[in-house]
């Protein structure tokens, strides 16, 4: 199969070529490599490290059980891409920077790559990623950055951290990407390049094996093609993989709007799209709910002096920052520094503040199914643009805000794309409460549902 060639791209249709003799892994593998080895594309940004040698192997033993009669499993033989922030045996975990290249090959593969392992995905690699994940931007000044899918030749950010995984997914390199998501970073590159990303209740997926950011906040997520795609996925990292989420309809949904806070500073783009999803859904049945969640602007504030990812980021690089802080990105390192300001006493008001506004957002909540937002306010900027640090720090806190809300309220959310054929990508951003993983998924695949019958009628 040439990079010409159709390749199905979602799980279910990989799956189900696999399983009809339509397609061998071996032939998935080359498609995904030919893309992430080709000079002219994105793919030496958009890895850090291409495994071409043991994908062909591991491709290679998955299709003689086929042909021997065996079962290997729906999802054995489909290429998948791994963040660089997670442990791979036998492979160095260097998280997007020069810090850590020194560090010894990992013994053994984080939970979350043990358990997609298992069922036989095929690795092709490791993904680029922000440097320490520290980042919204998706840009990398040690490996470069991958350009965003959208008018390419103009160079705009991926959004990040998880870069490289959804320019992979968007480009057809792979059929998913293995990120993380600690303020966004799985949505925020989701929605800049028009694919799926999902970020889990922090607790769902272990997350030992996995180079921390904040250890209050860090997540394990998918980003794919489809909703479809990421309850998979999210199934078998969260250790329940089996029937997927149950089928819901978008009419009688009781749907909720922060207000203000998530919609302030829109760009014309963005707030077309989002009209333009809110008008899908009321049409469809869907009940809008105005909040009042006037709470949610107190979270700049309480996060003003680096709130938990300051602290707990700069609590696991404080050694490092002291004997290698001249192989750390200079942007990047400013933020880590950032975390020497906190008092143990800052820390704990963080903490309070937090359980506060949660318990306060669940209190307003409870009378709607699923909140949903813009996920980023703005389409992908230029890379040059962010040239200036004062410009590339404004537009990190810009992108992060919305996506970060659920990360500090301990929620698990979804990005989808709802932009037009051919405009830039933008994503919506469905919210649930703490827990409801498999329930936000299912409303999720109504949704999408509802937006590919709008797009093609």
């Amino acid at each position: 199969m040439s990079a010409s060639a159709t390749l199905p791209l979602t799980l279910a249709g990989a799956a189900r070529a696999l399983a009809r003799g339509e397609v061998t892994s071996r032939a998935l593998v080359e498609s995904c490599l030919e893309r992430a080895l080709d000079p002219a594309g994105e793919g030496a940004r958009a890895f850090i490290h291409v495994d071409a040698a043991r994908a062909r192997a591991a491709a290679d033993a998955l299709d003689r059980l086929r042909s021997a009669g065996a079962q290997p499993g729906p999802y054995a033989g489909i290429p998948i891409a791994i963040k660089d922030l997670f442990d791979v045996a036998e492979q160095v975990t260097q998280a997007g920077s020069r810090v850590l290249s020194d560090r010894e090959p990992a013994a053994a593969d984080a939970t979350a790559v043990a358990r997609l392992r298992a069922c036989g995905f095929v690795l092709v690699g490791r993904t680029n990623m922000t440097e320490f994940a520290y980042s919204g931007l998706g840009i990398n000044a040690h490996y470069g950055t991958p350009a965003n899918p959208w008018r390419r030749s103009e160079r705009r950010i991926p959004g990040g951290s998880s870069s490289g995984a959804a320019v992979a997914v968007a480009d057809g390199m792979a059929c998913a990407g293995l990120g993380t998501d600690t303020g966004g970073s799985c949505r925020i590159p989701a929605a800049l390049c028009g694919v799926v990303g999902f970020k889990p209740t922090a607790s769902r997926v272990p997350r030992d094996g996995v180079v921390p950011l904040s250890t209050s906040l860090d997540s394990v997520g998918p980003l794919a093609r489809s909703v479809a795609c990421c309850a998979a996925l999210d199934g078998i990292l969260g250790g329940d993989a089996g029937a997927g989420p149950a089928e819901l309809a978008v009419a009688g949904l009781r749907v909720g709007l922060p207000g203000d806070y998530v919609t302030n500073g829109m760009d014309d783009v963005v707030a077309a799209a989002w009209e333009r999803a809110l008008a899908r859904l009321s049409g469809s049945g869907a009940r809008l709910v105005e909040l009042d969640l006037d709470v949610l602007a107190e979270i700049p504030r309480i996060n003003s002096r680096g709130g938990l990812v300051g602290a707990e980021a700069y609590a696991w690089h404080r050694a490092l920052l002291e004997s290698r802080s001249h192989l750390y990105d200079p942007w990047v390192l400013q933020r880590f520094e950032a975390g020497r300001s906190q008092g143990a006493a800052d820390y704990i008001d963080v903490l309070q503040a937090r359980k506060r506004v949660q318990a306060t957002v669940r209190a307003r909540t409870a009378a709607v199914d699923v909140m949903v937002a813009p996920t980023v306010p703005i389409v992908a900027p230029r890379i040059d643009d962010l040239a200036d640090v004062e410009v590339a720090n404004r537009t990190n806190l810009f992108l992060l805000r919305n996506p970060a809300m659920v990360n500090f309220l301990d929620g698990c959310a979804i990005s989808l794309p709802c932009h037009r054929a051919g405009e830039a990508p933008v994503g919506l951003m469905l919210i649930g409460e703490t827990g409801s993983d498999r329930r936000l998924l299912a409303i999720a695949a109504a949704v999408e549902r509802l937006f590919a019958d709008a797009a093609a009628g």
